[in-house]
């Protein structure tokens, strides 16, 4: 794909379910903290139901990855997609941690419950994100109903956090014009996708414009110090099910098998044929139909 700085153009030979989806009506919402304000976008159901589903994105994106995804379940349930803190259009925070993204999960969730009282709530997340959907699933059983963790990594029992040091995606720095940062975005980790008007898409909300210059959205100096969940035993005891591309690299080596080994007795696993780590992408038609199955046909 040829990219401009102009998205409609750039997407105009996306297929139409796609176009559809990105133009349904939304609603912003925002949930007010000291630590930082927490943006996420919500889709009414078609028809009145008591149905909740919340999806969370992944390291260093944002909640519009799911805005062609999230409208395809409005004949089933409500749908609210969330920008973690520091990314998106979430507040950067002062400090990072899963526990306190799994709050704002949670403060979500109990924002949209008081508005009206949900029967089933189910729980979203792709790679970081569903570390998060599962640490909420962990700590308010009573709250969610069922988990779904795309491609996400969990660290095997032998993990030893002092031999993996992590940093930044990518250190900020700052473009003079928005078609040479839309030409940097890239994504990770690294992978090839045949969608690239769906790359388009997210590429237009990662980014935005300072007096500065243009810059991505997250705040990287977020992946210094995130406090991870080394030590934690997921311990839900809603159904679970765990989706994995069949090309993906975080799956690779021992760690998918750690992982079937270590949740065998309450999660189920499904592999997406010639999907890598960002499997929403790669197929997300698969995706939709995979979740549809699993939350509203007893798949």
């Amino acid at each position: 794909m040829e990219i401009t700085d102009n998205l409609n153009q750039d997407i105009i030979d996306a297929p139409e379910w796609f176009k559809k989806a990105i133009s349904e009506k939304s609603t912003d919402g925002n949930i007010e903290s000291p630590q930082g304000n927490i943006s996420y976008t919500q889709w009414d159901a078609n028809e009145k139901n008591d149905s909740l589903i919340i999806f969370i994105h992944g390291t260093g994106a944002h909640k519009n990855w799911w805005d062609p995804i999230a409208p395809q379940f409005k004949d089933v349930a409500n749908v609210v997609a969330v920008d973690l803190p520091g990314m998106g259009n979430s507040a950067f925070r002062d400090e990072y941690s899963i526990k306190d993204f799994g709050n704002c999960i949670i403060s979500v969730i109990e924002k949209e419950n008081s508005k009206r009282q949900f029967n089933k709530i189910s729980i979203i997340g792709h790679s970081l994100g569903g570390q998060v959907a599962a640490y909420v699933a962990s700590e308010r059983k009573e709250l969610i109903q069922e988990l779904i963790m795309i491609d996400t990594f969990i660290r095997p029992p032998d993990y030893n956090p002092d031999d993996h040091k992590g940093g930044p995606l990518r250190k900020i720095k700052y473009y003079d014009d928005k078609l040479t940062i839309l030409n940097r975005f890239r994504l990770m980790p690294s992978q090839e996708c045949s969608n690239d008007w769906f790359l388009r898409y997210i590429a237009e909300y990662s980014i935005k414009q300072t007096s500065e210059g243009w810059r991505w959205r997250f705040d990287d100096a977020m992946f210094n110090s995130l406090e991870r969940l080394f030590g934690y035993k997921f311990s839900f005891e809603c159904p679970a099910l765990f989706i994995h591309g069949e090309k993906s690299l975080l799956m690779s080596g021992n760690i998918l098998t750690n992982i079937k080994e270590t949740y065998a007795d309450v999660m189920d696993f499904i592999e997406v044929p010639d999907a890598a780590h960002h499997v929403p992408l790669d197929k997300p038609l698969e995706i939709v139909d995979i979740i549809k199955e699993r939350l509203f046909n007893g798949g």
